[in-house]
Order: C-alpha cells, then structure tokens, then sequence
C-alpha cells in the first residue's frame, strides 16, 4: 500500500550536546515505561523492546541501568505523558508526543516553536483523527512465511510491505505483544530495523519551496525541547 511512515529517529548524535539530548529522552522512556509495566525486562515485552531500541542507538549501560534502578525504587521524577497537535506549512499535520514533569513549561516551549515557524498549535481531537495508532516491525524475512507465521496466531495484521529482503509488518498497537511474540517463536531472535509503536498518518501532504523550509526549522526546534520526544508529521519533501 505504501503507507508512509515518519518518526524522529534517536540515532547517535555527534555532538556531546546531541547525545545528552539523547540518553536524555530514552531515560525518561524507560523510566516510565519501567514503572508503569515492571521493570523486569523478561515481564515487561515493551521495556525490552525498548531497551534493545536503545543499545542499537549506542546508550550507555548505565544510562539504562540508572533509569531502571529508579522505577525499581520509585525515586525517579513524576513524569507524565502531554500529547500536541498543530498544524504545519502547507496544510500538513503534526503530532508532538511528549514526557514532562511541568506541563505549563511544556505546552509553552511548544507552542512558541509553532508560533516563530508562523504555523498553527491546535486543539486536542484537531488532527488525531488523521493518524492510525500502530505497531511496526521492520526486519529481513520472507513476505509469506512472515504472514503465514502472523496468521497462525491470529495477529490482526493491517499491512505488509516488501522492499527487496527488507519486510515491514502493520498490525494495530493493541496486537503489538501478540506480533512480537509471534514473530519471535516463528524465526527465533530477530535483528529488528523497526520495532516499536507509532502513529501513521492516513495521507502524505507534499511539501515544496518555502514550505520545506519552515517545516525542517519547526522540526528542528521541536527537536531542542526536552521534554518532547517523538514528532510525528505526515509531510512530504
């Protein structure tokens, strides 16, 4: 189907300040991932997800050691989720997802990168409606024996893409656990490009001259505010 799919990638940074940014944010996600589902890997399928997404991305042992430790003894800050929808140039759409422990702070830091990019912070409910909720797994595999594998445990998959060896599999965030397990009994461990829940848009908005421009700036300045840690957009360059 093509179903384009963006996220902020938190690859290793090559700036000490990028990388802080960085160990930064997946503290903070493991943090609450580990309070709120166990800090237990082996019990806690979103936590090990998230753990092996993190040493693909080059975080230190004890940045991930340290986040645990501190769900373990419930010493950790008070973090909660804050979700933003705005619209960007051009009539495209954006999510900002974010982990805070103020949210006036937050909603303000975000607001002003919209409103020096000259776009649109809007109301909650204003653009969810144009992204599916999904888990998405992209790994190295055959397209049939990966569906097949699928539908023997009766995993709802949405949508299966093929790009030379490379598979990427669909299914909604609620069958995320029902997927992974699957595809690990099938095929044993795998070297998962992708592995992680996101939110798709159901249409691309082509971007072009000027608009590219701002829409890069408002990522960009999204992307220096701490407390944000995934942007989601349906633009196209």
């Amino acid at each position: 189907m093509g179903r384009a799919y963006q996220n902020r990638k938190q690859s290793m940074a090559k700036t000490a300040d990028a990388k802080t940014k960085v160990y930064s944010r997946y503290g903070r996600e493991l943090y609450v991932c580990a309070k709120n589902g166990g800090y237990d890997p082996a019990g806690n399928l979103a936590l090990r997800s998230m753990i092996e997404r993190a040493k693909k991305d080059q975080v230190p042992t004890h940045v991930i050691e340290k986040a645990l430790e501190k769900a373990k003894g419930g010493t950790g800050e008070d973090f909660a989720t804050a979700r933003y929808e705005g619209f960007g140039p051009g009539g495209s759409i954006v999510l900002v997802d974010c982990l805070t422990d103020n949210p006036n702070r937050t909603i303000g830091d975000v607001r002003n990168c919209f409103t020096k990019t000259k776009t649109k912070l809007g109301t909650p409910g204003t653009v969810m409606h144009q992204f599916d909720h999904a888990a998405i797994f992209a790994f190295k595999g055959n397209e049939d024996a990966v569906l097949e594998a699928l539908l023997m445990d009766d995993v709802d998959v949405t949508d299966i893409e093929t790009e030379g060896d490379m598979i990427t599999v669909f299914v909604p965030q609620s069958e995320y656990g029902k997927a992974r397990h699957a595809l690990i009994t099938a095929f044993g461990e795998i070297d998962f490009d992708v592995d992680e829940i996101q939110f798709v848009p159901k249409t691309s908005t082509p971007l072009t001259g000027d608009d590219i421009t701002i829409m890069e700036r408002l990522l960009t300045m999204l992307d220096d505010v701490e407390d944000v840690q995934s942007v989601y957009h349906d633009a196209v360059f």
